[in-house]
C-alpha cells in the first residue's frame, strides 16, 4: 500500500500542479469571455479536439497500450517493445492527421454553405483552428503511457502544466494582435491550445530519450503490436467515441436553450476536475500498470487486494473532495471565476450546476479505476457495454431536464448517469471476479459517507456564519470564505476518520509522518 501512495502521489503532485495552472488558465479565461456566447462557442469547438484526444490519446488507446507495452518488455525484450511504440505512434499520427484535415474541410463547407446563427458559425472557425490540436496530444499522451509502462510517472504529469502554461500566456500576450473585438480576440486562445498540445508532446522526449527511446518510421499496417492494440482498442474505442459524441451532443442541446448554459457547466466541470485528476487520474494511472503487472503474473490474490486499498483510498479523499464542493459551491466559483466579464450572475449560475454536478465525483472517479481493471485483465468489452447503456441514458436525461434546468439540467444528468455507470460496473466486475468481496467495502463506505454527510453541514454552517459576519466584498474576505469553512471541514472529516480507524485515513498519516520524520543519524 504504501508503494501505491507513492507512486499514485507523485502523479497527484504533478497533477495538482497542473490543475492549479489550469484553474490560473480558467480564471483567466473567465475574465477574458465570462460566460458569454464566445465563452460558449470556445467550449463546444474544444470538446471536438477533445473527442479525438478521448479516442486516440489518453482514454482508450492508453488504457490498452500499457498492458500490452508491460507484456512484450516481459516476452520479447526492450528492443521489441521499441520498435512496437514506434510503430503505434507512427499509425497514430497518419490517422490523427487524416481526421485533422478532414475535420478541417468539412468544417469550412460548413462555414460557407449551411447558414448557422453567429454563435455556430464563430464554432465552427474556432474549431477549424484547434482541430491541429489532437495530432500532439494524441501522441503525448502515448509518450506518458509509455513513461508509465516504464514505472516514471512524476515528470510524464507535469506535461499538462507545460499545455497550461502557454494556453495562460495566450489570454494575456496573443488576444490583443487578433484585433479590438472579442470575437476576433478568442482565436488567439484557439492559437494558444494548439501550441500548448505541442509543447505537452516535446516535454515528454527527454524523458523517452534518457530510457533509450529513438523514434524511428515503423511502416504500421503489418506490424503485430499495432494489430494487438487496435484489436484490443476498439471495443474501447466505440464506448470512448459514444461518450464524447455524447458530450457534444448534449453540450448543442444545452447552448440551444441557453447561451450561457454550456460556458456555465464548463466552470463546474473545471473544479471537479481538481479532485478527479489529483486523486481519481493519479490512482488509476498507478493501477492500471500494477494491475496490468498482476494480471500478466496471474497473482490475483494481489490484483483484489490492490484493487480494493486502491478502490478505499479514492473513496476515502474524494468524499471530502465533494463534501467540499457542495458545502462551498458558490464561495469557490466566486473566488476563482469572478471577474472581468465574469459577474456575480455568473457565479450564480456556474454555482449552481456545481451543486449538482459534485455528487456525482466518487462515481466518475470509481468509473476510471473499475474500467482499468478491466482492461488489465484484458477486458475492454465490458466497459463499453456498460458505456453505452449509460450514455444513452443519459441523453434521456439531457433531453428530459435540460430545457426547464438548463445547466443545472445537464449537471444533474451526468451525476445520475455517473452513478448509474459506477453500480453496473461494481455488478459486472462482481461477476466476473467472483473472490472479489464487495462486502468487505460496505462498512467502510458507510462509515465514509456518514462523516462525509458530518463534515458538509459543518463546512455549509461554517461558510454561512463567515456571510453573515464577515461578507464577501473584497479578495481577502473571498479567500476567507473558502478556507476557513474548509478547514473545519476538512479537519473534523480527518478526525472523524482517524478516530474510527479507517484504513486510509491511518496508513495516509503514516505515509506523511514517513516521508516529514527527520531521519536518525547513524550511530558514531
Amino acid at each position: 500500500m504504501s508503494k501505491l501512495l507513492k507512486s499514485s502521489g507523485a502523479v497527484a503532485i504533478a497533477t495538482l500542479l497542473s490543475r492549479i495552472l489550469g484553474f490560473l488558465r480558467e480564471s483567466a479565461y473567465s475574465g477574458f469571455f465570462g460566460d458569454t456566447p464566445v465563452a460558449s462557442a470556445f467550449y463546444l469547438a474544444f470538446t471536438v479536439p477533445n473527442l479525438l484526444r478521448r479516442l486516440l490519446g489518453e482514454g482508450a488507446l492508453t488504457a490498452v497500450f500499457v498492458p500490452i507495452f508491460t507484456q512484450k518488455e516481459r516476452d520479447e525484450g526492450r528492443e521489441a517493445t521499441w520498435r512496437g511504440a514506434a510503430a503505434v505512434i507512427s499509425a497514430l499520427v497518419v490517422v490523427c492527421t487524416v481526421l485533422t484535415v478532414v475535420g478541417i474541410l468539412v468544417a469550412t463547407l460548413f462555414i460557407h454553405l449551411t447558414p448557422f446563427r453567429h454563435s455556430h458559425g464563430l464554432m465552427l472557425g474556432l474549431l477549424r483552428w484547434m482541430l491541429p490540436y489532437a495530432i500532439f496530444i494524441c501522441t503525448a499522451a502515448v509518450f506518458v503511457g509509455m513513461l508509465n509502462a516504464r514505472g516514471r510517472y512524476f515528470v510524464p504529469a507535469l506535461g499538462a502544466a507545460t499545455m497550461n502554461v502557454v494556453m495562460i500566456a495566450s489570454v494575456y500576450f496573443v488576444t490583443p494582435w487578433f484585433g479590438p473585438e472579442l470575437e476576433d480576440q478568442v482565436y488567439g486562445l484557439a492559437l494558444g491550445v494548439v501550441v500548448g498540445g505541442a509543447a505537452q508532446a516535446a516535454f515528454q522526449i527527454p524523458s523517452l530519450l534518457a530510457e533509450g527511446f529513438r523514434f524511428r518510421w515503423v511502416t504500421p499496417w503489418a506490424d503485430p503490436t499495432v494489430r494487438e492494440t487496435a484489436k484490443r482498442m476498439l471495443p474501447a474505442t466505440l464506448g470512448v467515441a459514444a461518450y464524447q459524441f455524447n458530450v457534444v451532443a448534449t453540450q448543442f442541446i444545452a447552448h440551444g436553450h441557453a447561451s450561457f448554459a454550456v460556458a456555465s457547466f464548463n466552470y463546474a466541470v473545471r473544479l471537479l476536475e481538481l479532485p478527479q485528476g489529483v486523486i481519481g487520474v493519479s490512482l488509476s494511472t498507478y493501477l492500471l500498470t500494477e494491475l496490468s503487472r498482476l494480471s500478466a503474473d496471474k497473482k490475483f490474490p494481489e490484483f483484489r487486494s490492490t484493487l480494493r486499498d486502491g478502490l478505499l483510498h479514492l473513496i476515502f479523499l474524494n468524499t471530502l473532495a465533494t463534501v467540499l464542493l457542495m458545502a462551498l459551491a458558490e464561495p469557490i466559483i466566486r473566488l476563482l471565476f469572478q471577474h472581468g466579464k465574469f459577474t456575480e450572475l455568473s457565479t450564480q449560475r456556474a454555482s449552481l450546476a456545481l451543486l449538482f454536478l459534485a455528487p456525482g465525483l466518487v462515481a466518475t472517479s470509481l468509473n476510471s479505476i473499475l474500467s482499468r481493471a478491466f482492461y488489465a485483465l484484458a477486458d475492454t468489452k465490458t466497459p463499453m457495454h456498460i458505456g453505452l447503456f449509460c450514455l444513452a441514458f443519459n441523453l434521456v436525461l439531457v433531453v428530459v431536464l435540460v430545457g426547464p434546468f438548463l445547466q443545472v439540467g445537464l449537471a444533474a444528468a451526468n451525476a445520475i448517469s455517473a452513478l448509474m455507470n459506477c453500480a453496473l460496473l461494481v455488478y459486472a466486475f462482481r461477476r466476473k471476479m467472483p473472490k472479489f468481496d464487495m462486502k468487505e467495502l460496505i462498512a467502510p463506505v458507510s462509515r465514509m459517507v456518514g462523516i462525509g454527510l458530518l463534515a458538509c453541514a459543518l463546512g455549509w454552517a461554517g461558510s454561512q456564519a463567515w456571510e453573515s459576519w464577515v461578507g464577501h466584498l473584497g479578495k481577502l474576505r473571498q479567500i476567507g470564505a473558502v478556507f476557513v469553512p474548509a478547514s473545519l471541514a476538512g479537519i473534523a472529516y480527518v478526525s472523524l476518520g482517524l478516530a474510527l480507524r479507517m484504513g486510509p485515513a491511518l496508513e495516509i498519516r503514516a505515509t506523511l509522518l514517513r516521508r516529514f520524520q527527520p531521519k536518525s543519524k547513524p550511530a558514531a
